[in-house]
Formats: C-alpha cells, sequence, structure tokens
C-alpha cells in the first residue's frame, strides 16, 4: 500500500474579467491581503471569445491573469473560490451584474486548473459546491488544450504566458525543496 504524502504547493493564479478597473484593482487588492504578493500580471486585452458577460458587465470587459507570489496548498482552491465569489458580490455594477469575474486555478508543473461552480462531465467535486477542472496539461514541453478548455485559455498566446509561469514555478518549489531540507 502507498504512504499518503503532503501535497505539493503549486502556484495561484486569478483569471479576471473585468468592464471597470478600478473594481478589478480592488479585488485583486483583496486577495493579495489574503494570498500575498502578485508576481506577475498580463496586460488587459480586450475579451472577444464570446459576449456572453457583455450584457451583464454592461460593456466588453478585458480579460487578463496574474500570479501570486507565495504558494498555496492545492487542497484550499474550494475555500479560494468561495472567496472570490463573494469579492464578485461586492462589486457589482448599477444594475446588479458584476464589474468582476474572478477565475481562480492552480498552476504545477503538469497542469493547471481551474475552480467553477459548473458541474460537467469532466469537472470533479471538491467540496461546498466547488469543482475542479483540468483546464490544461503540460505535455511534449508545452501545455496542451482540451475540447471543454476556454479559448482564451487554450489561445497559443497565453499557453506560452502559462509556461513561462510555470518555469518560474518550478525554480521556487525547487529552492523550498532546498530550503526543507536545510
Amino acid at each position: 500500500m502507498a504512504e499518503v504524502q503532503l501535497f505539493v504547493p503549486v502556484r495561484l493564479f486569478m483569471g479576471v474579467l473585468s468592464c471597470d478597473d478600478a473594481a478589478a484593482d480592488a479585488a485583486m487588492s483583496v486577495l493579495s491581503g489574503e494570498y500575498g504578493s502578485l508576481r506577475a500580471c498580463s496586460t488587459p486585452v480586450p475579451f472577444s471569445q464570446t459576449d456572453y458577460y457583455d450584457h451583464e458587465m454592461g460593456t466588453r470587459p478585458k480579460r487578463s491573469f496574474c500570479v501570486f507570489e507565495t504558494l498555496v496548498d492545492p487542497s484550499s482552491l474550494a475555500r479560494i473560490k468561495h472567496l472570490t465569489n463573494g469579492l464578485e458580490k461586492r462589486f457589482l455594477n448599477e444594475n446588479g451584474g458584476r464589474m468582476v469575474n474572478l477565475d481562480p486555478g492552480l498552476l504545477s508543473g503538469g497542469s493547471l486548473i481551474l475552480a467553477t461552480t459548473k458541474n460537467r462531465s469532466h469537472r470533479i467535486a471538491l467540496s461546498d459546491g466547488i469543482y475542479g477542472e483540468v483546464t490544461l496539461i503540460y505535455f511534449k514541453g508545452g501545455f496542451q488544450a482540451f475540447p471543454w478548455t476556454y479559448a482564451d485559455y487554450g489561445s497559443q498566446e497565453n499557453r506560452a504566458l502559462f509556461s513561462s509561469w510555470r518555469t518560474d514555478y518550478l525554480k521556487d518549489l525547487d529552492v523550498l525543496k532546498r530550503t526543507e531540507k536545510s
């Protein structure tokens, strides 16, 4: 029988959709207070893959991705998703629509996992109504998409971004392991 091992810490990242820069900055400030400083953020770009959020947000949102400096226990993903859902409710427009959409996820050496409240055949129940989805896997030198991967996550540009963040994560993980051995 195999021995139970502690989870390897992973990099917390956040997919951010927003039509209001101030709301996005305020939400990320709250998350930084909870999970540590941001290590990097991509430049916000118009979210053109779908118009799904346009009506709720009142206009076409912008998409960015951010990663946090501090590594997290992967078993905390459901709790993080509940926190981001609460933050989204704090930033509503005059029509009651979200001004910011926060999609927490975990980046590791082998995958990029998103948290969601929506159950589908390829998602696994985590806890308290939150599911995890393997959105990308690292295979043959790069992140690979699945048929269910959202178009923006699966774009060549964003997969390259996630790969660069993976490289940084692996370096940090190596330092952490060497520090623990000393």
